[in-house]
């Protein structure tokens, strides 16, 4: 039976039918659920919706209280003992901390994962045998900075140049991936395999020549079919070593693959795809797309985030796509904006209330076409509001000096 129930009156054991309401206003992925621990529990009672819909034929139905009438003795002894605590939502593993008090373990997990990469992919190129003893404890520091604070290490990814894209575009791949890992409730061995995935998912790559890899003019129909052949490259590659489990060898072949059958290499769609290639066809399009190439400037965060929007249906699997979007924000960090006041501002951080209202850094104003003195602003608190996203080359303004990255 489909019934409408309190918020305040769910339990451990119901069966979720539906959370009505916009997807973005709930911390849920899913349209229905078997609420079964306590993480998903805390969360419904955080989410602010007053009600929710139950399935009683799946899962259980709100308790009722059928105790008779008791005698005015019996009550005056209840009222006399300590009163009851309601359960409090569980604690997290590790204390979160701010975006300035994790950028310097940030920018040190990313340096040091690009000398990984660096020194691991050059060693796949000159004919060596992959060693990826590093590849885990690099995935667990980065595992642990997103615990610890999500938006740091998220603004450093998009931070690269074309030269260094093939190696840094791993290492984006990577932290999307375990951030995105989260959101779907991913977790211990899981977010382990899913993070080693992303970094190794382009290792195929190196068995391109160069001059095609690099090249900043349009490839021949002939040098575009040779690039085609860097998943199942990169499957042999990974393949021939024992250490690297089935979501890696996945994510490496099936990274290209689209949800209605058009891409590559086996042209895979819907159920056939695993959860984990969906996850790596959304992470690598977006790093992609917004990372400037050798032939192609970057489109910006937000921006990317909308022509994806536009793609989902054929190409990304809804529910993840959602879920992403979740993790990064409908303006990601690094998006600059342009406020109704006249101000410009550089989202900093995502609000936990709203993906639609950012906390930003104002630094500019476009009235007077001056810099003005920074200031931190939470668009959730209602101060100001969102006009328009910005080009930070109209303006010539480098963010990522304005963010302090």
């Amino acid at each position: 039976m489909i019934k409408k129930i309190k918020t305040d009156d769910v339990r451990l054991g119901m069966y979720i039918h539906e959370i009505r309401g916009n997807w973005l206003e709930h911390p849920f992925w899913r349209k229905s659920f078997k609420l079964d621990n306590q993480k998903d529990f805390d969360k419904l009672l955080n989410c602010n919706m007053d009600e929710i819909w139950i399935d009683t034929s799946k899962g259980l139905d709100v308790v009722v209280d059928e105790k008779p009438a008791e005698s005015s003795e019996a009550l005056d002894a209840d009222a006399a003992k300590p009163p009851i605590e309601a359960p409090r939502p569980a604690k997290k593993a590790s204390s979160p901390v701010s975006v300035e008090e994790e950028l310097s373990s940030a920018k040190e997990i990313h340096n040091n994962a690009k000398e990984v990469v660096t020194t691991m992919f050059s060693d796949v190129r000159m004919g060596k045998a992959l060693a990826i003893e590093e590849v885990g404890l690099l995935v667990d520091e980065i595992s642990q900075s997103l615990e610890r604070n999500t938006n740091a290490l998220l603004s450093l990814v998009r931070l690269k140049n074309s030269d260094e894209y093939t190696y840094l575009h791993s290492v984006a791949v990577c932290v999307l991936m375990v951030a995105l890992g989260r959101q779907l409730d991913l977790n211990g061995d899981q977010l382990k395999q899913v993070g080693v995935a992303g970094l190794l998912h382009d290792i195929g790559k190196m068995a391109i020549p160069s001059d095609i890899l690099n090249k900043p003019d349009k490839l021949t129909d002939e040098e575009l079919k040779i690039v085609k052949q860097h998943p199942q490259r990169g499957w042999k590659i990974l393949k021939s070593c024992y250490q690297v489990d089935e979501v890696a060898l996945d994510v490496c072949l099936h990274h290209h693959e689209r949800m209605d059958g058009r891409g590559y290499p086996e042209k895979l769609s819907g159920d056939t795809l695993t959860l984990y290639a969906r996850m790596g066809a959304v992470c690598d399009v977006y790093d992609a797309i917004s990372s400037d190439r050798c032939y192609k400037k970057a489109w910006g965060p937000a921006e990317s985030i909308r022509k994806m929007a536009l793609w989902k249906n054929g190409h990304f699997d809804e529910v993840v796509f959602h879920a992403f979007v979740k993790t990064i924000g409908i303006y990601p960090n690094g998006t600059l904006l342009r406020l109704k006041s006249g101000r410009l501002g550089v989202v900093i951080e995502q609000s936990k209330k709203s993906l639609t209202t950012p906390i930003i850094k104002v630094f500019f104003s476009a009235r007077a076409n001056t810099h003005i003195p920074m200031e931190i602003l939470d668009l959730s608190k209602g101060m100001d509001s969102i006009e328009s996203v910005e080009d930070p080359f109209k303006w010539q303004l480098d963010v990522s000096i304005i963010q302090g990255i």
